[in-house]
């Protein structure tokens, strides 16, 4: 009898650690592409590393202070699911005003991400509300799904605004990197009529490619990372990414899109907008700056970034027909 629950005991051990052995295989993906917030991330004055990032380091963090320093107000809502998310209302115009709702990048904050940008639209006399992202900034959550549940989120903050009535004005979707993600996605929902147009810098064709594409350069095999990385996020953080696409949500979209891409972003590919412009050439405009890193296209011309989009959005905002 003692070998037997020896044995037992041996055999239960066994499978304890493998089951363990094989959770920690799904936890680690999860926690390093996933899990959010991670220490110091909320930082403002943290950008990404990178050499990219460094030459341009004095400047970003100039225009963050500036940003910073501009008046807003703290708001929030609550997402289908019971999150408290929170961002950052500026009321610049009038209540016919253009309002323009930013949603920023991966492991970001909305106040870093538009520092810039935010101040360009500012400066239009736009109202702006800049959105912090679940699981990020000041937003409730603790798992980033690449705009799968964001996207929803979007169609919560256009409530919000819609409740709101100093914001009449025609609705600007603008996100960055991730955060261009979210409002592609969201550009297959039933979005208000007041949503004009849609602007996304930098964006990725779909999660799954994007998480296949960093998995690679960070030297693992394409397809069993992406294996571990479904499982993590479907057990961990209770979310799907297969089959999402935004060039599948953009195929079916009735709102002129703006798309932004740097040319050398070593982040997300190029190649990623063109696959997203090509869904829809209809409907989308895909722009390109030379010499631009990933979501630095602003910042490698002002002047032409600033044209662009304004009389992209001028035009938009006067006609429901394509650019």
């Amino acid at each position: 009898m003692a070998s037997f629950i020896r044995k037992a005991a041996g055999i239960a051990a066994g499978v304890g650690a493998a089951a363990l052995a094989g959770t920690l295989s799904l936890y680690v993906p999860y926690r390093i592409a996933f899990r959010s917030p991670l220490p110091g991330q909320n930082d403002i004055y943290r950008l990404p590393e990178g050499e990219q990032y460094r030459s341009r380091a004095e400047e970003m963090r100039g225009m963050i202070r500036q940003m910073a320093a501009e008046p807003y107000e703290t708001v929030c809502i609550t997402s289908r699911d019971g999150l408290k998310l929170r961002g950052r209302l500026y009321l610049r115009g009038g209540k016919d005003a253009p309002v323009d709702l930013c949603f920023h990048g991966w492991r970001a904050v909305g106040l870093r991400d538009f520092s810039g940008g935010g101040l360009f639209l500012l400066g239009e006399g736009h109202n702006v509300l800049l959105a912090d992202q679940r699981a990020q900034g000041d937003s409730e959550g603790n798992t980033m799904t690449f705009g799968v549940m964001e996207r929803w989120d979007c169609l919560d903050w256009l409530d919000y605004i819609r409740s709101r009535p100093e914001l009449g004005g025609p609705v600007t979707l603008y996100g960055v990197s991730m955060g261009a993600a979210t409002v592609l996605l969201a550009s297959a929902l039933p979005l208000p009529e007041n949503v004009r147009c849609i602007i996304a810098d930098s964006p990725y064709s779909s999660p799954e490619a994007i998480l296949q594409k960093v998995s690679r350069d960070m030297g693992l095999p394409g397809k069993p990372a992406l294996a571990l990385l479904r499982g993590g996020a479907a057990l961990f953080g209770g979310f799907r990414f297969t089959g999402i696409s935004c060039a599948e949500a953009v195929r079916h979209t009735r709102i002129p899109i703006l798309l932004i891409h740097g040319e050398e972003d070593r982040f997300v590919p190029l190649e990623m907008s063109r696959e997203i412009a090509s869904a829809n050439p209809e409907r989308v405009k895909l722009l390109t700056f030379p010499g631009a890193g990933h979501g630095l296209s602003y910042l490698e011309d002002r002047q032409r970034y600033r044209r662009e989009v304004t009389a992209f959005c001028r035009l938009a905002q006067k006609t429901d027909s394509a650019p």
